[in-house]
This record gives structure tokens, sequence and C-alpha cells, in this order.
């Protein structure tokens, strides 16, 4: 039977990895492997490159770092506000005065309204995880359980969930600029406006459900900051664990594997059931991986030309999720402009921040993280153009087209606009006109590891 490998608290407690490395061999198409016995690996912390990352924390970002009392103090608090305000996170009334007495009533009263619209696609996360105390994600996961009954349909034990989904935002990095919890309440927020869509909704079950949100809410945990091509060129002990194919996305599942069964989440359920729940959403956060995103894509524009997708196939409903998680994933540049624009910088600051470790470190600055040469509206106009649209244009066709694929495209095409312009008025024109001629159609190709 293949070891169990458990990483807590950033210390790494692998017992003999090296002899049972070929227990972990991802498949080349993708398929999930389960070791001897079919016994599924699992996996805490570690993420961090064996280097010193403290070069990436300035003075000002270690002041906004917590410890970890605090950070199990504010988790236990999210908690008790959520028991006495069970009703009020289901949206179904309003909130009564002391109903949520541990928060001031000016942040419950907006975060209460802000859940009651929670389905629009101008959702501002950033501003929800402010009125939630930094506890977006918990407080997200926990309303949208609730709109849907899972936890009634699961028999969900609250305690067990509560400890799941606060390991869940616990593992992410607040000190990632990018590749954070509230990240991950931003896409767990799109999935639910996908999920929601009429082309798609009435076909969901339960189970597409729970699997869809959940893997919204885990697919980044525990994101080191880098990419998987700087995880591959310092040797880091992930790339040789998963033999550098789909590193990232392989540690997110087997982490979040690792935290459902430390919770006990699913400890109730028939085993077969709680082992087809895991390899479902190592299914879907495998699909996440941008290296295979031409593999998807065509895919799903072959099902779309010969208009054979039958919803009423789970093995078709759960292409589709794949798929809806994809595009939650990289859908901040079909957000508003506001909203846009502060994940793009987000996330060319995370790309910058690489390149300066490797510039530390005398190793070759990966592509797009050079701060001197690759700049923000350049890096976006390449993303849109080569990885969204694409992707978007497709959904568009799959709704139908439905409001939201529409909204988003509209946004996706001011946006890119918007991008363009900024470029062109912060570069000379004679740099302008070598730098597009000498643009290559992939310059957002395979390892980038954009959002």
């Amino acid at each position: 039977m293949s070891c169990l490998m458990v990483e807590r608290c950033g210390a790494v407690a692998f017992k003999s990895w090296e002899q049972n490395a070929i227990q972990v061999r991802m498949l080349a198409d993708g398929r999930l492997n389960t070791g001897h016995a079919g016994v599924l690996l699992a996996e805490r912390r570690g993420s961090y490159p064996l280097i010193d990352l403290r070069i990436l924390k300035t003075s000002a970002q270690q002041g906004e770092v917590e410890t970890v009392t605090r950070r199990k103090v504010k988790r236990l608090l999210s908690f008790q506000r959520y028991c006495h305000a069970s009703r009020l996170l289901r949206g179904l009334v309003p909130h009564t005065p002391r109903s949520l007495h541990l928060l001031d009533d000016d942040y419950l009263g907006q975060a209460a309204h802000m859940l009651s619209k929670v389905g629009t696609w101008n959702f501002d996360i950033f501003l929800f995880d402010r009125l939630t105390n930094g506890n977006s994600l918990v407080t997200l996961m926990c309303h949208l359980f609730n709109v849907y009954d899972l936890i009634h349909h699961f028999q969900l034990d609250m305690v067990k969930l509560n400890r799941f989904l606060g390991m869940v935002q616990e593992d992410y990095h607040s000190q990632n600029p990018y590749h954070n919890a509230v990240h991950a309440a931003d896409v767990t927020q799109a999935m639910y406006c996908y999920l929601r869509e009429p082309k798609l909704a009435e076909h969901l079950s339960p189970l597409d459900i729970f699997l869809g949100l959940m893997a919204a809410a885990a697919h980044d945990v525990d994101h080191p900051g880098v990419n998987q091509p700087f995880l591959i060129k310092t040797r880091h002990h992930l790339a040789s664990l998963y033999q550098n194919t789909s590193v990232l996305e392989s540690h997110h599942w087997r982490s979040t594997v690792g935290m459902l069964r430390e919770s006990g989440l699913l400890s109730h359920l028939p085993a077969d059931m709680s082992r087809d729940i895991e390899q479902r959403l190592g299914s879907l956060i495998l699909a996440t991986d941008i290296n295979r995103q031409n593999e998807f894509l065509m895919t799903f524009r072959e099902h779309l030309d010969n208009q054979d997708l039958d919803l009423q196939l789970a093995s078709h409903r759960h292409f589709i999720l794949q798929i809806a998680l994809k595009c939650a994933d990289i859908c901040n540049p079909c957000r508003v402009w506001e909203l846009s624009r502060q994940w793009s910088e987000r996330v060319c600051e995370e790309f910058y921040r690489q390149g300066d470790l490797e510039k530390k470190f005398d190793l070759e600055i990966s592509p797009l993280c050079n701060q001197q040469s690759d700049s923000v509206p350049a890096i976006q106009i390449g993303f849109i153009s080569y990885i969204v649209e694409p992707l978007f244009e497709e959904w568009h066709r799959f709704t139908e087209p439905s409001l939201l694929s529409q909204t988003m495209l509209d946004h996706l095409h001011k946006n890119k606009a918007n991008w363009s312009s900024l470029r062109c008025a912060h570069t000379p024109s004679d740099v302008q006109g070598r730098s597009q001629a000498e643009e290559p159609e992939g310059e957002v190709g395979e390892g980038a590891d954009i959002p």
C-alpha cells in the first residue's frame, strides 16, 4: 500500500517518497493515478521552494502577514459568526439586531447585501473580503452550500465543513499578490454564475454542483507564487514528485484530498463514493493546467461543431464543468474594468517577484517575469488574445448565447482596447512597432502560468 504523504505547517513529512515515486506518476493522457491498491496519495503544505523566499517580503508586507495563532482566532470567530447567522448566510432573511454580535452592524449589513447579489457578474470580491474580515472564501462557500442545500443533501457535519473550509482558506498564502484566498473566492463566485447558466443549470445534479464549487474553492490551494518552470529549473521536490507534469495542479489536488481526509468531511459516506469524489475533484483541478489549454479548447470546439453534447450524460456534464472551471479561473479580463485591472496588476506583480527571485539567484528570467521588458499592458493583451478570447468565444457558442456570456465578451473587448491604449501611451512609436513585429503568436505560451 502506498504511503500517505502529509505536509503540515510548512514542514515536509514525506515517508520514503523516493522509493515510492512510481506510485504517483501522472499518466500522459491526464488520467488520475492512485498508486498501488487504488489508494490515493494526499499531501498538506510544502509547495514553497527550498530557497530563501524572504526576499519577496517587503517591510510593509511583513506587517500584513498574520501569525498562525491570529489566523486560528480569526477562523474560530468566523465559524462563530456563521453559527449565529446561518439563516442570514442562506440569504433567506435580513439580519436582526444582535444576530451577528461579533461583527459591526454596518459591515454586517453590507456583507448581507452583497450575498443577496452573489450571482451578479459585477460582484466585488475585494470589497466582500474586507467586509468579512478576510474570510471571503469560507463565508461564500457556506452561503452557496446553503443556497443549493448541499449540507442537507450530503448530510455534512457543520463543524467538519468549517474545519475543511478553514484549512483551505488558511492554506492559501496571503502574501501572494494573486494566487491567494481572494482569488479562490473570486473563481468560486464566477463558477456559481456559470452553474446558473440556463443551458447548464437544469441538467446539474447535486453532486455536479458540489464538485464544481469545491474544485473552484481549492483549485490553487497552497500555491507558492511561482510557476511550474520555476519549480522544474530549481529542482523542487514537487517537480520531481510529479515528473514535471501538471506539477502545481497535482499538488493543489493532492492537498485538497489531504484536507478532506484530515477534516473527515466525507468520512460518513461510503468509501467508494468518497474515492469517486476525490478523483473527480482531481479531474477538475488538473483541467486548469494552462499547458492543456489547446487540448480542452479543441475538444470543446469539436463538440460544438458536431452538436453532440448531451448533458444528460454524466461524462459530458463533467467535461462542461471542466470548461466552466477553466473559464472561471481566467475570467478576470471579462470583469468590469475596475476589477479586471486590479487582478491584472496583481498577477503581474507576482510574475515580477518571480523574475526578481530568478535574478537574485542567477537563474534565467522566465517569460513575462521581467519588469523591465514585460509591461502589464503587453502581458494582458497577449493573454487575452491567445488564451481568454478563444475559450470565451466557444463558451459564448455553448450558452447559445446567454446574457452573461455576451456581457463577458463585451467587457473582454473593452478591456483589451483599454490595455492597447495604455500600451500605446507608454511605448515610444519606434519601440512599439519593433515589439509588435517581433511578437510571436504564442507569446503567452506553455509554462507561463497566466491566471
